[in-house]
């Protein structure tokens, strides 16, 4: 029942070219799978991308120096 909604949407663009809309049904079924499972990855990716950038830009506007440059002072 929890992937009804993949299939049901994968099934009415397979029929929208002409087929049965079992290979649709089938492939929504995966996609929404895929995105269950994928979806909780990325969201953690991104939420700790930005807290790593946020506080390399804090300690950049405390102490002039990136720490992606291992500490050394900028020479522009």
């Amino acid at each position: 029942m929890a992937n009804m909604l993949g299939a049901l949407i994968g099934a009415a663009i397979d029929r929208g070219d002409g087929d049965s809309g079992i290979k649709g049904a089938i492939m929504g079924t995966v996609a929404e799978s895929a995105i269950r499972l994928l979806a909780p990855v990325v969201a953690t990716y991104a939420l700790g991308w930005a807290v790593q950038y946020g506080v390399a830009k804090g300690w950049q506007a405390l102490t002039g120096n990136d720490p992606a440059e291992n500490g050394r002072p900028r020479t522009a």
